[in-house]
């Protein structure tokens, strides 16, 4: 190892290698959790998802989907509430995440930001969302806009996320799917394809090294001070 710089801890230094890589690969099915961000009868945030978990299922993961009605607004209520008790047990249980939103002046959903508000970073000793995988996708009323997918990476990337690099924006959603709530055959569809594929990869690959992953030198530094003070 070359000459270490004099403020760094060599004792909590544990620079990446294969050797420290975990070997074993979890077996189970991927476990994915979907969130929509409009309440409407005919939402299609809500359709792009059901044909979402549609098409995660039959690639072999195991999919549960959040209904927002019901939750109450961020610091509305306790933390107890039980579509708030319901939303923190999916967010703990799963390993990646699909979130959809409508696109609404220009941003995501107050709906779609309520239920990322009400997910916590730290619970119990735990972080609930680091290191989990995250596919974002939005529905636009009019023309093309990245901006609630673009919103959602930042919100995913302060909650610790792993976002994929793909995503789905789809306009003029309402030309989009069919009376029975599916999403037409086309590029929109094929780009869904797309993006579940990847997230179920993405979720394979990382979810058995993510304790790994997320291991800091920063963290380990803080965690060794407090068990000294103790």
């Amino acid at each position: 190892m070359s000459k270490l710089p004099p403020q760094l801890d060599a004792e909590h230094f544990s620079p990446p290698d294969l050797v420290t890589l975990p070997r074993d690969q979890a077996t189970h099915a991927p476990r994915i959790l979907l969130l929509y961000g409009s309440l409407r009868d005919r939402s299609y945030s809500r359709l792009l998802v059901e044909e979402a978990a549609r098409l995660l299922t039959a690639m072999g993961a195991e999919v549960r989907t959040f209904n927002p009605a019901g939750l109450p607004l961020p610091d509305e209520t306790s933390e107890h509430h039980t579509k708030v008790l319901e939303l923190r047990e999916l967010a703990a249980w799963c390993e990646g995440m699909v979130w959809s939103s409508p696109e609404r002046h220009g941003a995501l959903s107050g709906v779609m930001k309520a239920q990322i508000d009400w997910i916590p970073l730290f619970a119990g000793g735990t972080k609930p969302t680091q290191g989990k995988t995250l596919a974002v996708m939005a529905v636009c009323g009019g023309v093309h806009s990245f901006n609630a997918v673009n919103q959602m990476r930042q919100q995913g990337r302060w909650m610790r996320m792993i976002a994929i690099p793909n995503q789905v924006s789809i306009p003029a959603a309402f030309n989009e799917f069919d009376e029975a709530g599916h999403l037409l055959p086309g590029e929109y569809f094929d780009r869904l394809v797309d993006v579940m594929e990847e997230l179920v990869k993405f979720t394979l690959l990382t979810r058995s090294v993510s304790p790994w992953l997320t291991d800091r030198y920063s963290e380990r530094k803080k965690r060794a001070a407090k068990a000294r003070i103790a």
